[in-house]
C-alpha cells in the first residue's frame, strides 16, 4: 500500500511539475534573450485561466457541447490571451526601457504585475473573489491497481509534454528558432547578420505568455477555482524552478520544474505547510551550492 501511494505521489508530482514547467519556460526564455526577470509572468498564467473560464461559457452558450472540441477552443483562448498580453507588455512596458538600466525594467515588471492584478480585481464582471472553474472536461477517476488517478492528471502531463516538444522543435529546427538562439547568444552579431532583434524578442514573449496561459487552464482544471491573485505563488515557484535548472536554459527550466513538483508533492504528503515552503528552501540551497543552477553555465559579467 505504501509503494502504491508513492507511485500516486510521483504522478501527482509530475502533474504539478508540468504546470510549473510551462510557466518556468517563459521566465527562462525571456531571461535568456533580454536578461529580464519578468515578474509579471505569473499574471499571464492568471489571465489564461480567466480567458479559458470566459471562453467556456461563451462557447457553450453558442454551441451546447462539452466535448473535446470545446476543450480545444478553450485551450486556444487561454494561450492566445497569455501570449497577446505578454506581447503587449513587451511592446508597451519593456521595449521603451530596453537599453536603460536593468533595474528600471525589473521595477516596471513588478508594476505591470500589480497593475494586472488590481485592474482585473476592479472589473465588475471579474472582481476579487474566488470563482469556481467549470468542468471543461468532465473529471473521471481511473483505477490503476488500488491507486486512483484522475484523467485531469493525464491531460495536464500530456498537454505540457506536447507543448514542450513543440517548443523544442521550433527552437531547434525552424529559422525563427535559430534567430531566437542567435539573439540570445549575441545581439550585436545577430543584428550584423540581418536578424530582426525586436521580432525575435517579441516572438519570445508571445510563446512564453502562451505557455503560461495554457498552464492557467491546466491549473484551473486541476484546482477548480480562480481569482485575480492566483498567479503569485505559481509564478514565484516557477521562477525558482527556472533558477534551479539554470535561468536562461530551456531544458534546465523543465528539469527544475519537475524537481520542484515532486519535492512539493512529497513534502505536502508529510505536512502541507512544509510543502508550501519547500520551494523557497530549495532556492536557498541552490544559491548557496550552485548559483548557476543544475544545467546553467558560469559566465563572466561584463563591466
Amino acid at each position: 500500500m505504501g509503494s502504491i501511494f508513492s507511485i500516486q505521489q510521483v504522478i501527482n508530482g509530475l502533474q504539478v511539475g508540468s504546470i510549473y514547467a510551462l510557466i518556468a519556460l517563459g521566465y527562462t526564455m525571456v531571461y535568456g534573450i533580454v536578461r529580464l526577470i519578468n515578474f509579471a509572468h505569473g499574471d499571464f498564467f492568471m489571465l489564461g485561466a480567466y480567458a479559458a473560464y470566459g471562453t467556456f461559457f461563451v462557447f457553450n452558450a453558442l454551441i451546447v457541447s462539452k466535448s473535446g472540441v470545446t476543450a480545444f477552443f478553450v485551450l486556444l483562448a487561454s494561450m492566445a490571451a497569455g501570449g497577446i498580453i505578454a506581447l503587449l507588455t513587451n511592446q508597451l512596458a519593456y521595449r521603451p526601457l530596453r537599453y536603460k538600466p536593468k533595474l528600471s525594467s525589473l521595477i516596471t515588471a513588478i508594476g505591470v504585475s500589480m497593475f494586472l492584478e488590481y485592474f482585473l480585481s476592479a472589473l465588475p464582471m471579474v472582481g476579487p473573489s474566488y470563482r469556481p472553474f467549470p468542468d471543461v472536461i468532465p473529471r473521471v477517476n481511473i483505477k490503476i491497481g488500488t491507486a486512483t488517478i484522475s484523467n485531469i492528471v493525464i491531460i495536464d502531463i500530456l498537454v505540457a509534454a506536447v507543448l514542450m516538444v513543440g517548443l523544442t522543435l521550433l527552437v531547434k529546427k525552424t529559422a525563427l528558432g535559430k534567430a531566437m538562439r542567435a539573439v540570445s547568444q549575441d545581439k550585436d552579431a545577430a543584428r550584423l547578420m540581418g536578424i530582426d532583434i525586436e521580432k525575435g524578442i517579441a516572438f519570445t514573449f508571445l510563446i512564453g505568455g502562451a505557455f503560461a496561459g495554457a498552464a492557467g487552464l491546466l491549473a484551473g482544471m486541476t484546482y477548480p477555482r480562480i481569482f485575480p491573485y492566483m498567479g503569485i505563488q505559481p509564478g514565484l515557484k516557477a521562477f525558482i524552478a527556472a533558477v534551479l535548472g539554470g535561468i536562461g536554459n530551456i531544458p534546465g527550466a523543465v528539469l527544475g520544474a519537475y524537481i520542484m513538483g515532486l519535492a512539493e508533492t512529497f513534502a505536502s504528503a508529510y505536512n502541507s505547510l512544509i510543502g508550501e515552503g519547500i520551494a523557497f528552501a530549495i532556492l536557498i540551497v541552490v544559491l548557496l551550492v550552485r548559483p548557476t543552477g543544475l544545467l546553467g553555465e558560469k559566465t563572466a559579467d561584463k563591466i
